[in-house]
Formats: structure tokens, C-alpha cells, sequence
């Protein structure tokens, strides 16, 4: 299975997003289709045994769209490509409204205040129709063609509406100037040309307006270096990014940007990663630190070992999450596709209703029902709804991106203001995951060291953090650490190894029960230890316990705040940890957690999850991405900490870069704005449609004598998309502030 973007011009509304897309499932090989006309992109997951891209970007032409087909491994040209065909089609679209306006202006002073004022002008339908023409059959052509492809594939979309309305007036103000006798002296060219030019001057807003609220995307590029120094035959040479290998050795001067991800080998600084995490304090780096490909290296020179390099960079990755994002459907929007996939046949429809009604029915005259059959067509427009959804999204994960918080979709967007309960991991969520021995206690006449030195030998093979608290401990203590000669280990018991025939058994009160170790002489020392909120691992040599060592890890500065305002919230807080119930409850209490599940292996945190869900909870699970991977995967919404390093976590739906659980807060606030924004896109929408319609239908008419102008219709038309999109780019005013209280406002 293969996942493809693909960019694509000439999208006039949601109409032609839906076509698009209802071509595309129906190909063979086709698992997913989604074509977002807010971002102008299709992502589509297809079989490579089956189909291709180059036959998938085919269909898409054939339809009548451009793609830009450029290769996807160098993401900074294709956006460059993409950018330059925006910015042409901004640039046609602009030139197309002055030439537009520049006739216009003239046949609305012939038609209406030289007419109102009886001027005469001489030959003055004949000077309406030579200006008319240029507006309707130039600046009007991409009407034209849009509803001749449209009526091909066996559909209709906006063109249709247009190209049919501002016809008719055209048409029938033709027929006129050569057959005055049959229809009288009135021509309508000024309702098709003023029309044409409103709705160009809407699409060239909306054009602007939709590149704004892409920005995101736009400034994540631009924050990639063009070039790097590197080290290469013991010489210093300046290269293109591109050019970049891993394994290249690395100069970063003050001031510079870093080019690619590394681990420094040489020197000190300190970095801004802002651009990257959103957080503003510069970050120290020494040797063995990793950097990240972007940021911006502030005071001393150092070198760095290249790790990730293209695709592979965290700020790529971020690159791709957002893009990805930004081009998926949120649940809500399928309404307004639903919609909007039945929305141009009715309005035909209720068009041509209309005109019966009013002429063959009520006896209207044959001008007055060709008005309003021009204005039912004109008004409608179904692309303030198609911009409803995907506007917002677009701004929202792009905030998000902008705080350090990538949304890998749309839908995580807008379910995470839906969640109940909040479902914390202890290692490495709450805490820092850098445990410290606090505590080593001997029984009988055994001294320190030796309890130390057993520990370490059991531990040394172990990946676990409380492992490299031991580990640390010995090294401190500058011991050295032997190999063992047999090592398993039991997750969430603890360790069994073997060192000169001495079988140790290194882990918690589980482990010595399934081997029959007795430790009740040591149960209060251990309780006191626990109730401290420290982690207590018993060793035993040869069935005999020999010492208690003890391993606390610290507190994240983040956590008790995060946890107070979830609550303040109204949520629930729940901690999950394979730590024995009073050391789960001592931390609970530090960070403000009433609920604690303990004693949890790690592959039963997902049934944990599960049985939340079935109690009705819509429940988040915030872990660290490796042993919480089924939990995180079962949870409505997975978070992932993703400590601004590796943020391309399958795992997660949501993946807090900076490492901060305020950011779980930050994000749930964040869903809920950007639904608020999407409700009142498709309400406006909705509401246009639903009393614009029936006014140009002729509602109002026999009760106030009030007829709408089609000019009129044109021109809300043309200005409800630009609402739209202007109502969501109101979101980029409002900044969060982790460090106190998250405000969204609307």
C-alpha cells in the first residue's frame, strides 16, 4: 500500500472536491480517496500492484484539474512549485478582475444612472453587447469550461450555476438587440457582466485568503537552511543542505542555524528550539546532546555527527504530520459534503421552479421570471460550504504546530474537546524517566557496595530507566560492573541473572512471591520506603534476601499544573503505573491524582483502556510511545510525548513535541476553538443558502414588493466564501499561554 499528496489547480468549489474524489474510489486499487479544496490536495492510499500515480494524476486531468506534478523527496521545490502556481493563478485571477472591472464600469453607468437620468445614448444596446462579450466569453471562460467538464463526467457544480445564470441574462439581452421587436428595448448585459465581475473579485480573495490560512506549512519550510559546513578531508567546505549524508561531520557557528539532526560530538552552546517546540528559553547542548536540523545555534561553536538528514529530519517529519493533517477530513465536514454533493442539481431544480412558477402559474412577465431564475442560480454557491471545515483545520493544526503540538488529523482535532478522562502514564509522563537510588539498605552484615554491585550486575543488561538509575549509581560509585552469565528478564516483575553460580533474583514483591522468597521481616521498611513515593526493588541471592534498593524519579515541573487544570476542566485524571499501589499513590497525591490503576503490566494497559470505554468514558491515554503503544493505540485519542526528538510516533494521534503535559491541556482547548470556529462556518453557510434562496426565489416579493437584484445575488455569492475563510483566520489572533491559563476566545 502506498500514500500519496498530490497538489491540484482549478478547484472553483466543494462540488469539484467531491467529484474528484467519487472518481477516485471508484478506481481499482483505490483503498482511500480524500480531496480537500481549503489545502487543494488529494491524499490517496492506493495498491501499487494495481495502479500508479501517474494514472491516478491522468484521471484527475481528464476530470479537468491540474496537478502539479512534481517528485515528492525534496520538499522545499515542490512547495517553491506549488507556491509559484498559487501565486499565477492569484496574479490571473486579478488581472482577469480588472479587465472585468474596467468594462463593467462603464456598462453600469449606460445601464443604470445614465438610464435613470434619461440620457440617450446613441446605439446603446449595441455598446452594452461589445462590452458585455469580453466580460462573459473571456473573463467568463473558466465558468464555461468548468461547467462543460463538469456536464462530462455526468455532474454540476458552481460553473454550472454560473455559467447557466449569467447566459441566460446574455443571451436573452442578445436576442433582444436583433429582434427588438419581438422582446422590446430592455437588455439585462449588465446582470451577467456585473455578476462575473463579483464572483471573480470573491475568487481572488478567496484565493489570497485561503494561501493565508496554509501559512503554517509555508513557515516550517522556510525554516530549513540552504546550506551546511561540513568536514571532509580534514577541510572546512560549505555545501547545499541537500548534499548533506549522515555521517558528515558538522560546523555550526553562533548565530547559524543547525542544517540537519545530530548528536554533537565537540564544544558548547545553547540553542533556540522555539522554532521547533514553541518553547522560548534556549536549550544547553554538550557533547552527547541531540540537536535538531532548524533550530538556531545562539553563543558557542560546535560540531555535531548528522543522524537524520531529507525526509528524516524532525522538522520533515513535522513538515509531513502537519501537511497530512491539514489535508484530512474531520467527521463534521461529511455533512457539509453530503450537501454539497446534492446542492447544485437542487438549486437547478428550484431554479427552474421558480421561473414556471412565476411566469406560466402567476402570470409574471417573461423578464420577471428570468430575474429570478438568474438570482435562485447565482446566490447559491456551495463553496462557503466546502471551506467550512477544512479552513479551520488548517489554521487549528497549524496553531497547534506553531506550540509545539502536532495533530495528526483532523479528526483528532476535533474529537479531543469530546474526551472525559485523561489517562496518564507515571515513567516518563508524569516524571522526568530519570530515576535516582535514594536508598540502598543491607541486611544482615552485607555493606552497601555489595548490594550495589549485585544490583548492577543484574541490571546492566536491562533497558528499563529504573536499570539505568543502578547503572548510574555504580558508575558514580566507580565500580566495575561484571557481565552476568545468564539474564531474563520479567516485565513489570524485575530481572533473574546468574554471576559465579550465585542465582540472583533483582525485582518486586510479585517476583519473590512466584519464587517463595520470604520478605516479611523487610515489609515495613519497605512500606515506609513506599509511602514516599519511591520504588522498591528487593534482592535475593540464592533464595535469600540480601538488600532493598530504592529508586525515586523526579516530578515534571508541568505535571501538577497540567493535572489542576484538567480538572478545573471538568475532566477526569487517571494514573497508570506497574508500580506497587503505595508508591502509585504517594505520586498520585504529589501531582493531585485521585484515580490510580497500579500493578499494571505493560501489555494489560490496554484492557485498562478498553474497560474505561466501556463504561461510556471517551478516554486519552498520555504516554511515552514505546511500552504504552497498545494503550495509546486504543484510546480515542492517543497523546505521545515526543520530547522534540522523534515525532514521527506511530503510536499517538497527538504528539506533544516540548515534552509537556500543560500541552495535553493546551491541545484539548485547541479542539474545542477550532469546533467552536467550524460551527459557526457551517451555520453562516447553512444560514446564507437557506435565506438567500428562497428571497431570490421570489418569498418576500408578495408581501414587500422586494424582488432581488441578480447583481445583488452575485455579489453575496462572490463574498460568502471569503467570510468563511476570513471568520477561521481570525484563529491566528489567539495565542495560547501554557504557562498559565489556556483562553481561546471566538
Amino acid at each position: 500500500m502506498k500514500k500519496i499528496t498530490i497538489p491540484i489547480l482549478g478547484m472553483h468549489c466543494a462540488s469539484c472536491a467531491q467529484k474528484i474524489e467519487s472518481t477516485l474510489k471508484k478506481l481499482n486499487g483505490i483503498i482511500k480517496a480524500n480531496v480537500n479544496f481549503a489545502t487543494e490536495r488529494a491524499t490517496v492510499e492506493f495498491d501499487e500492484t494495481i495502479n500508479n500515480k501517474n494514472e491516478i494524476n491522468n484521471v484527475i486531468e481528464q476530470l479537468g484539474y491540474r496537478v502539479i506534478k512534481e517528485s515528492y523527496h525534496e520538499a522545499e521545490k515542490i512547495v517553491d512549485k506549488e507556491k509559484q502556481q498559487r501565486e499565477k493563478e492569484i496574479r490571473t485571477l486579478k488581472s482577469l478582475f480588472i479587465l472585468a472591472l474596467l468594462l463593467s464600469i462603464p456598462i453600469f453607468l449606460i445601464a443604470m444612472p445614465f438610464e435613470w437620468l434619461n440620457i440617450e445614448i446613441p446605439y446603446k444596446n449595441i455598446i452594452l453587447l461589445l462590452l458585455t462579450t469580453p466580460v462573459q466569453f473571456v473573463v467568463g471562460y473558466r465558468f464555461y469550461r468548468g461547467a462543460f467538464l463538469a456536464l462530462k463526467s455526468k455532474t454540476a457544480n458552481m460553473d454550472t450555476l454560473i455559467a447557466i445564470g449569467t447566459s441566460a441574462a446574455y443571451f436573452y439581452s442578445l436576442f433582444v438587440v436583433f429582434f427588438p421587436n419581438i422582446l422590446g428595448n430592455n437588455v439585462y448585459f449588465e446582470t451577467s457582466a456585473i455578476i462575473i465581475t463579483f464572483i471573480i473579485l470573491g475568487k481572488w480573495l478567496e484565493a489570497v485568503t485561503k494561501g493565508r490560512a496554509s501559512e503554517a506549512i509555508k513557515k516550517l519550510i522556510g525554516l530549513q537552511p540552504k546550506n551546511a559546513i561540513v568536514i571532509r578531508g580534514n577541510k572546512e567546505i560549505q555545501i547545499p543542505i541537500k548534499d548533506v549524508v549522515v555521517g558528515d561531520i558538522i560546523v555550526v557557528k553562533p548565530g547559524q542555524k543547525i542544517p540537519v539532526d545530530g548528536i554533537v560530538i565537540d564544544g558548547i552552546s545553547s540553542v533556540d528550539e522555539s522554532m521547533i517546540t514553541g518553547e522560548s528559553i534556549p536549550v544547553e547542548k554538550k557533547e552527547g546532546d541531540i540537536v535538531i536540523g532548524a533550530t538556531i545555534n545562539k553563543h558557542g561553536s560546535f560540531k555535531f555527527k548528522a543522524t537524520k538528514v531529507g525526509k528524516d529530519t524532525v522538522l520533515n517529519q513535522i513538515i509531513k504530520l502537519v501537511e497530512e493533517a491539514q489535508g484530512s477530513k474531520a467527521p463534521i465536514q461529511r455533512l457539509a459534503d453530503k450537501v454539497s454533493s446534492y446542492f447544485v442539481p437542487t438549486v437547478i431544480i428550484i431554479a427552474v421552479l421558480s421561473f414556471i412558477f412565476w411566469y406560466f402559474i402567476l402570470g409574471q412577465s417573461f423578464v420577471f421570471a428570468l430575474s429570478i431564475f438568474i438570482a435562485v442560480l447565482i446566490i447559491a454557491c456551495p463553496c462557503a460550504l466546502g471551506l467550512a471545515t477544512p479552513t479551520a483545520i488548517m489554521v487549528g493544526t497549524g496553531k497547534g504546530a506553531e506550540n509545539g503540538i502536532l495533530i495528526k488529523g483532523a479528526e483528532a482535532l476535533e474529537n479531543a474537546h469530546k474526551l472525559t478522562t485523561i489517562v496518564f502514564d507515571k515513567t516518563g509522563t508524569l516524571t522526568e524517566g530519570k530515576p535516582i537510588v535514594t536508598d540502598i539498605l543491607a541486611v544482615d552484615k552485607l555493606n552497601k557496595k555489595e548490594i550495589l554491585k549485585y544490583a548492577a550486575i543484574s541490571e546492566k543488561k536491562s533497558e528499563h530507566p529504573l536499570a539505568d538509575a543502578i547503572i548510574n549509581k555504580a558508575k558514580e560509585e566507580k565500580m566495575k560492573i561484571p557481565d552476568a552469565e545468564f539474564f531474563k528478564a520479567i516485565p513489570g516483575h524485575g530481572i533473574i541473572t546468574k554471576y559465579k553460580k550465585n542465582k540472583i533474583i533483582f525485582g518486586n514483591r510479585n517476583l519473590m512471591k512466584k519464587y517463595k522468597i520470604k520478605i516479611k521481616t523487610l515489609e515495613e521498611k519497605i512500606s515506609n520506603l513506599e509511602s514516599e513515593g519511591k520504588t522498591v526493588m528487593i534482592l535475593a541471592v540464592n533464595k535469600k534476601v540480601i538488600g532493598l534498593v530504592a529508586v525515586a524519579d523526579t516530578l515534571k515541573e508541568s505535571s501538577k499544573e497540567a493535572i489542576k487544570k484538567l480538572h478545573k476542566m471538568g475532566k477526569e485524571v487517571i494514573m497508570i503505573t506497574g508500580d506497587n499501589k503505595r508508591t502509585a499513590n504517594a505520586i498520585a497525591r504529589q501531582v493531585g491524582i485521585n484515580y490510580v490503576l497500579a500493578e499494571v503490566l505493560p501489555e494489560d494497559k490496554e484492557k485498562e483502556i478498553r474497560k474505561l470505554q466501556k463504561k461510556g468514558k471517551v478516554v486519552a491515554m498520555v504516554g511515552d510511545g514505546i511500552n504504552d503503544a497498545p494503550a495509546l493505540a486504543r484510546a480515542n485519542i492517543g497523546i505521545a510525548i515526543g520530547a522534540g526528538t522523534d515525532v514521527a510516533l506511530e503510536t499517538g494521534q497527538i504528539i506533544l513535541v516540548k515534552n509537556d503535559l500543560r500541552d495535553v491541556v493546551t491541545a484539548i482547548g485547541l479542539s474545542n476553538y477550532t469546533i467552536n470556529k467550524i460551527k459557526q462556518n457551517l451555520f453562516w453557510a447553512f444560514f446564507y443558502n437557506s435565506i438567500g434562496i428562497p428571497i431570490a426565489a421570489g418569498l418576500l416579493y408578495p408581501f414587500t414588493g422586494f424582488l432581488l437584484n441578480p447583481i445583488i445575488a452575485g455579489m453575496a455569492m462572490a463574498f460568502s466564501s471569503v467570510t468563511v475563510v476570513s471568520n477561521s483566520l481570525l484563529m491566528k489572533r489567539y495565542k495560547t499561554n501554557i504557562h498559565s491559563n489556556t483562553k481561546f476566545k471566538n
